[in-house]
C-alpha cells in the first residue's frame, strides 16, 4: 500500500513548530486579556474582545473553507502565522511607545484571529495528506493531548510573563515563537490535495470563489451522513460551551465555595483532556471510529450529568467529574476529527472543517443568550443536568441513525441521488 510508504517525520517537525508557536500565541492572549481587564474593569470590553475573536470564523469561515482548499497550503500556513507575528511586532512598537488605546488591540485581536481562522483548517485538512490513515486518530490524540497541555501551562506562563516582563517584551514572544512555525515551511513540502472530477466539472474552467464554496454546501447537503454529523456537532457545542461559562456560579452558588476551588476545577480539567488525548494516542480508539467518537459523547454526557447532580457539599465529585469532562472530549472531539480526514475527499476538507468549525463557533454566543435567560429561570445547577442529558440524548439517538452508523463507508453508501 501507497500509504505505508509515508514518512511521518516532516509532519511532526511541522507540528513541533506549530505547537511551540501555539503555546507562544495563547501566552500573549492571555497577557493581553489581561491587559485588557486592567486597564479598563469593563465586561463590555472583555466581551466585545471574546466577539472580535470569534467574528473570523462566523463571517468568513465559508471562504476560507474555500481558500484552503483551491490556494497553496504552504503559502496560507506561512502567511497566516507570518501576519500574526507582524500583528505582534506592530503592537509591541505601540506600548514602546506608550500610546496603545482598545481599539488597537481589538484591531490586533482581530487579525490574530484572522490568522488563526486560515491557520487551523489548513493544518488539519493536510493532515491528512502527510498521515497515514491509520494513524490519524492517534495523531488526533496527540493533538487533543497538546490541547490540554496548553490549558494547563498557557495561562500560569502568561500570569508569570506579566510579573517579569513589559507588555512589549511578551509581545516579543509571539514573534519568536512563530519562527518555529515558519521556518519549517521554508523547507517541507506540504501536498496539495488533487482536485475531484466532480468538482472540477468534468474538465470545465476553474470553478469561481462562490461556485467553490456553493459546492462545499452541496456536498456537505448530499451526503446525509456528513450533515448529521455536523448538525450533531453543533448541538453539543450548544449544549456545552456556555453552560461552563457559568462554572465560576456553580462554585459560588451551589458549592459555595471561591476562587481556589475553581481553579481546581479547571485544573482538573485541563488534566483529564491532557490524560484523555495520551490514552487515544496511545490506544488508537476503536477500530471504528465513528464508535469511538460515539462512545465517548455518551462518557461526556454522564460526566457532566454527574457534575449538575453533585450535591452541594461533594467539591470532590465536582472535581472528579470535571477530571471525566475533560478525559471525555478527546476521546469524542479527536476520532470525529479523524473520521472526518479519512473519510471526507482530499480536496473538500478545507470547507468541511471550516463549517464544522464555524458551526461551533456560532454556537457560543447563541448559546450564551438562551442559557443566561434558562440559568436565571431554572438555576445553573439545572442548566448543568439539562446540559448532561442533552448530550446523552444525542449520543444514544446516534446510534440508531444509520447514515452515521456506516459514515466510515463513505458517501456512497448514504449520498443522495441527484
Amino acid at each position: 500500500m501507497r500509504e505505508k510508504s509515508i514518512s511521518m517525520r516532516p509532519f511532526f517537525i511541522l507540528w513541533s513548530g506549530q505547537a511551540i508557536s501555539t503555546l507562544g500565541s495563547q501566552v500573549v492572549q492571555f497577557a493581553l486579556i489581561w491587559w485588557l481587564t486592567i486597564e479598563t474593569g469593563s465586561a463590555a470590553v472583555l466581551a466585545t474582545a471574546s466577539l472580535v475573536g470569534l467574528l473570523p470564523q462566523i463571517v468568513l469561515g465559508p471562504f476560507i473553507g474555500a481558500a484552503v482548499d483551491r490556494w497553496n497550503r504552504k503559502l496560507i500556513l506561512f502567511s497566516a502565522d507570518s501576519v500574526t507575528a507582524v500583528a505582534s511586532l506592530v503592537l509591541a512598537y505601540l506600548f514602546i511607545l506608550g500610546s496603545v488605546q482598545v481599539w488597537q488591540v481589538y484591531v490586533i485581536l482581530l487579525v490574530r484571529a484572522v490568522g488563526t481562522g486560515f491557520h487551523v483548517p489548513t493544518m488539519t485538512s493536510t493532515t491528512s495528506l502527510m498521515v497515514p490513515e491509520g494513524h490519524l486518530t492517534r495523531v488526533q490524540g496527540i493533538n487533543q493531548m497538546l490541547s490540554g497541555g496548553l490549558m494547563i501551562i498557557a495561562a500560569p506562563l502568561g500570569a508569570i510573563a506579566l510579573e517579569l516582563l513589559p507588555m512589549q517584551s511578551i509581545l516579543g514572544i509571539d514573534v519568536v515563537t512563530a519562527l518555529f512555525a515558519i521556518v519549517p515551511l521554508l523547507f517541507i513540502a506540504i501536498p496539495q490535495p488533487e482536485r475531484s472530477e466532480s468538482e472540477q466539472g468534468g474538465g470545465e474552467p476553474e470553478e469561481s470563489m462562490w461556485e467553490s464554496m456553493r459546492f462545499g454546501f452541496r456536498y456537505v447537503r448530499d451526503w446525509p451522513g456528513l450533515a448529521y454529523l455536523l448538525a450533531m456537532s453543533a448541538i453539543v457545542g450548544l449544549a456545552i460551551y456556555p453552560a461552563f461559562s457559568l462554572l465560576p456560579l456553580l462554585i459560588s452558588d451551589h458549592f459555595d465555595a471561591g476562587a481556589i476551588q475553581l481553579g481546581w476545577l479547571n485544573i482538573a480539567f485541563g488534566i483529564g483532556v491532557l490524560i484523555g488525548g495520551i490514552a487515544l494516542s496511545v490506544w488508537g480508539g476503536f477500530k471504528r471510529r465513528i464508535l469511538t467518537a460515539l462512545v465517548g459523547l455518551l462518557g461526556l454526557g454522564v460526566a457532566i450529568l454527574s457534575l449538575g447532580l453533585a450535591p452541594a457539599g461533594a467539591l470532590t465529585i465536582a472535581i472528579v467529574a470535571m477530571f471525566a469532562i475533560g478525559a471525555m472530549i478527546p476521546l469524542t472531539s479527536g476520532p470525529l476529527r479523524a473520521t472526518l480526514q479519512a473519510t471526507v475527499a482530499k480536496d473538500v476538507q478545507g470547507r468541511v472543517f471550516t463549517l464544522l468549525g464555524s458551526l461551533e463557533t456560532v454556537a457560543i454566543p447563541v448559546g450564551l443568550l438562551v442559557v443566561g435567560t434558562l440559568a436565571e429561570w431554572l438555576g445553573v445547577r439545572t442548566l448543568y443536568v439539562l446540559s448532561g442529558a442533552t448530550i446523552l440524548a444525542v449520543g444514544t439517538a446516534a446510534f440508531f441513525v444509520p447514515a452515521i452508523a456506516r459514515f466510515e463507508r463513505g458517501p456512497e453508501a448514504t449520498m443522495s441521488e441527484g
